[in-house]
């Protein structure tokens, strides 16, 4: 849902309300079309022996190399970087050029006064796999079932992608914003500044579900910061500024405007919310870069575009991103969230008996006590139709726009009642380790705890309740959960978050290790 604000009075001259900025900077830019979401580019795969773990030497740039093109392999030479990073030529003003000049424009000001603050990231992780000896007849996995005994080799893979330095709280020097694909799996991690400086990063915290990472520069020195703005005033058609290294070119800079506001967006692991589209140029390694207003502030974080059109990007607002950076920098993950509602699709024959148009939004079939729900006066019978403006189309999004929110974030929910609408507000919960496993058996019929292995990781189950999904599957105490559905469970902890992003399905695949063996298996609910 899109939503505008109307200019406020007292600012008819604001620099944000400018209108025309030169597009040309943008022009080359939109000539590679990409997928959703941004992924870092040119990944390769070299035999570890090459390059130790040591990510500033493991990732250490080479100056000057022609800037890195899509698709195209870097260098494989032993004992040579994988990923050059050339060194940007400082944004400072040439001397000469009157502080008066008509060139200097607020464009020109902002990046000039901003891009120290913006680094180049490059990641490195070492994976594991089989020798294959036919890779052009058969697949890995192939080779590995046909030839079991054949030694396992390490290779590093290396991206590229963007990220800027922040001190949201004035307490906290050496922080990082990025997203979290961009450092997913990494194994070494190095941001590369303005000035030439490489520096070791490490990561305190991410979100898959926000798309944010945090990570730290630690002992780092006299390390600039961006300030950061708000994104809940943002207007359609002022002018926004991005910076990030696209295809390994370092701190290109192009410009736009805020083309929609609230828009969501379909990704693999789900659903995005809330986010700022933009016909800014963002191309693969822009990802985690800053999207700014014409004063140089820090509005968004670049993280997609649109694989089906040009000119069309999204950055996730800063408001969002400043409230996940709280969680990460105090616990190091955010917490899922809950309503305390249990509900079911709704079909053609249920909605002709509620009287709905159409068959959609959640039927509520149990409000838990003591919840943000039962608080707020929402009712078994109610049909939940949207949280704050985005609709609800079936229990499962339902769970896909709750997860767009922590419970510092206060939710406008419309529902149906007895053919009227209505709309409550609330404040979301924790759903709490404890709340999980508590649900995990009264719904699935198991009960979890810690993995007798802990390096292998996992839940093992210590009961199964009888006629319950998990008996009629055959699941058996001794049975160790290692992952549910999309998420890899490590521990108890990781059970309940993957609960909470399951919970009201109705079928949902586990995989299960037994004697030695994994299995995938369907529970149905």
């Amino acid at each position: 849902m899109m939503f505008i604000h109307r200019l406020l009075p007292g600012h008819d001259m604001s620099p944000r309300r400018t209108g025309c900025v030169s597009r040309a900077v943008r022009g080359a830019a939109r000539a590679a079309r990409i997928v959703l979401p941004l992924l870092a580019i040119a990944f390769v795969a070299l035999p570890a022996a090459h390059h130790p773990l040591s990510p500033r030497a493991a990732l250490a740039a080479e100056s000057p190399p022609a800037p890195l093109q899509a698709d195209q392999p870097v260098s494989s030479q032993p004992g040579r970087a994988a990923i050059t990073v050339p060194t940007p030529r400082s944004p400072a003003l040439p001397p000469g050029i009157p502080d008066n000049s008509p060139r200097l424009t607020p464009v020109v000001r902002a990046v000039n006064a901003v891009a120290p603050a913006v680094v180049n990231i490059t990641t490195a992780r070492v994976v594991e796999r089989n020798f294959n000896p036919f890779p052009g007849l058969m697949d890995d996995e192939a080779a590995r079932e046909m030839f079991p005994s054949l030694p396992t080799q390490r290779q590093t893979r290396r991206s590229l992608g963007s990220g800027v330095i922040i001190n949201p709280d004035g307490g906290h020097p050496g922080i990082v914003l990025t997203n979290a694909h961009v450092i997913a799996g990494a194994t070494g991690i190095a941001v590369h500044l303005l000035d030439g400086r490489s520096l070791d990063a490490e990561l305190l915290g991410s979100d898959t579900d926000f798309d944010i990472a945090v990570l730290r520069v630690p002992g780092a020195q006299n390390l600039p910061a961006i300030k950061m703005a708000t994104s809940s005033d943002l207007m359609p058609g002022e002018t926004v500024i991005a910076i990030g290294n696209p295809f390994g070119f370092a701190h290109t800079v192009t410009t736009g405007v805020v083309s929609a506001l609230g828009r969501s967006i379909k990704v693999e692991q789900g659903m995005i919310t809330d986010l700022i589209q933009t016909d800014t140029a963002i191309n693969p390694g822009n990802s985690g870069g800053p999207l700014l207003n014409i004063m140089g502030e820090l509005i968004g974080i670049n993280t997609a575009v649109y694989a089906k059109g040009e000119g069309i990007g999204f950055a996730i607002p800063v408001d969002k991103a400043r409230r996940v950076v709280e969680e990460l920098l105090g616990q190091g993950r955010v917490d899922p969230v809950w309503l305390g509602v249990l509900g079911q699709d709704i079909d053609q024959r249920t909605a002709a008996w509620l009287g709905l148009k159409r068959a959609s939004g959640m039927l509520v079939t149990e409000v838990q006590q003591d919840t943000p729900a039962a608080k707020a006066g929402l009712r078994p019978g109610d049909v939940l139709v949207s949280i704050n403006g985005n609709p609800v189309e079936d229990k499962d999004g339902y769970i896909m726009l709750l997860r767009n929110y922590t419970h510092r974030d206060t939710l406008e929910v419309g529902l149906l009642r007895e053919g009227k609408t209505a709309t409550l507000r609330m404040t979301p919960a924790v759903f709490t380790q404890e709340m999980a496993e508590r649900l995990a058996e009264r719904r699935w019929g198991l009960r979890v705890q810690d993995a007798q292995d802990q390096r292998a990781g996992g839940v093992r189950i210590n009961a199964v309740l009888p006629n319950s999904p998990a008996a009629r599957l055959g699941l058996a105490p001794g049975d160790v959960v290692r992952q549910v559905g999309s998420v890899r469970v490590g521990n108890p902890r990781d059970f309940a978050q993957a609960f909470a992003r399951y919970r009201l399905a109705g079928k949902v695949t586990l995989l299960i290790q037994r004697g030695g063996k994994g299995y995938y298996v369907s529970l149905a609910v």
